[in-house]
């Protein structure tokens, strides 16, 4: 069979396109000239492809609603939003942070039509679905971290000269909180590391491409220090990476990264499983557990909210009902019932 074309191709797709339209009734196609309109917008305002395939999907799936009850957007109110959204949840199965995202998509698109003059009211307005709990992260033990972290050197110098530079990483990642994304985002200029070679500190692009920086530790500032001289020896074209391959001299990927942490898990002989931000979640316990401070601790891991914060307070308030059910004596375990004395005969 001769191979296509792109151009071939691409009008195929186009063909396949105007025959997906063409099969709409009327009155669909009537309901989604406004979100196209509204779309075409936010793509000149350079919104992710991942946004606007994601807000399109979200707002199809109403018009399919809606239509099939034979309304239009302005006769959409909260009665059939409510219906609209146990459909989503009970008919689709849909989990309950996938209709918040398709919430967030409708309520910005009457805010759009609002403003537009297509609409004087945006039903989603007061509208409030109810979270589920946010899961508890996992947390290893400071015990578990030092098996990680304080394993011995590997015997074959190839992998001898990987852990170093693994356990700069694994060190900073622990140290000071970083998403694994930040760390290997991390240029060689961010890290700056007093002539004392004692204290340090780190500037890190995190969410929303804000900027903070973040204190560094002393064996994560021993154990970068030990990895530079390598990093120079690996570095190709430049690059300014603080972590990169040594195979490449590129920086390393985030995969990369994961699949390091596994690596080095087991050879130490650790069955829990390990990951980067599970790194992160021990940090943010653990300084929490050591301190108490808990804006200091939102500072140093770049959270907006507090309320992000917060639940490593419900992590370690979690380790301490464990300590009080094991050795408060009336907590869990049963006292023996003395026996009734018994009349003699």
């Amino acid at each position: 069979m001769p191979k296509m074309s792109k151009q071939a191709v691409a009008a195929e797709s186009d063909v396949k396109a105007d025959d997906q339209v063409q099969q709409l009734s009327d009155s669909m196609q009537a309901l989604l000239v406004p979100v196209e309109q509204w779309l075409g917008q936010l793509k000149v305002q350079q919104l992710s492809p991942h946004t606007l395939s994601a807000y399109h999907a979200a707002l199809y799936q109403l018009a399919c609603f809606l239509d099939t009850r034979k309304l239009i957007w302005t006769r959409c109110d909260k009665r059939q939003l409510s219906n609209y959204i146990a459909k989503r949840l009970d008919g689709d199965a849909l989990a309950i942070s996938s209709v918040q995202q398709e919430l967030s998509a409708i309520r910005h698109f009457y805010g759009w039509m609002i403003e537009q003059g297509t609409a004087r009211i945006n039903p989603t307005t007061g509208y409030q679905l109810k979270r589920t709990p946010r899961p508890l992260p996992s947390i290893a033990d400071g015990d578990l971290i030092a098996q990680l972290l304080e394993q011995p050197m590997p015997d074959t110098p190839e992998q001898a000269r990987l852990w170093i530079r693994d356990k700069a990483m694994f060190e900073l990642l622990y140290s000071s909180g970083l998403r694994v994304g930040e760390l290997v985002g991390l240029n060689v200029a961010d890290l700056r590391i007093d002539a004392s070679g004692e204290r340090g500190e780190v500037r890190v692009l995190g969410k929303g491409n804000k900027t903070r920086l973040v204190p560094v530790g002393r064996q994560a500032l021993k154990a970068i220090t030990t990895y530079l001289p390598h990093r120079y020896l690996w570095e190709e074209n430049g690059d300014t990476a603080l972590f990169i391959s040594e195979k490449l001299g590129t920086r390393l990927s985030t995969r990369a990264v994961q699949q390091r942490l596994k690596v080095a898990a087991a050879r130490a002989g650790i069955a829990q499983n390990m990951y980067p931000h599970l790194l992160r979640h021990c940090f943010a316990s653990h300084m929490l557990s050591g301190s108490g401070d808990l804006r200091a601790v939102q500072e140093m891991l770049g959270h907006s909210d507090i309320s992000t914060t917060q639940i490593y307070t419900h992590v370690d308030f979690a380790r301490l009902t464990q300590v009080y059910d094991k050795a408060h004596p009336r907590a869990v375990h049963s006292t023996p019932v003395a026996s009734a004395p018994t009349s003699e005969k």
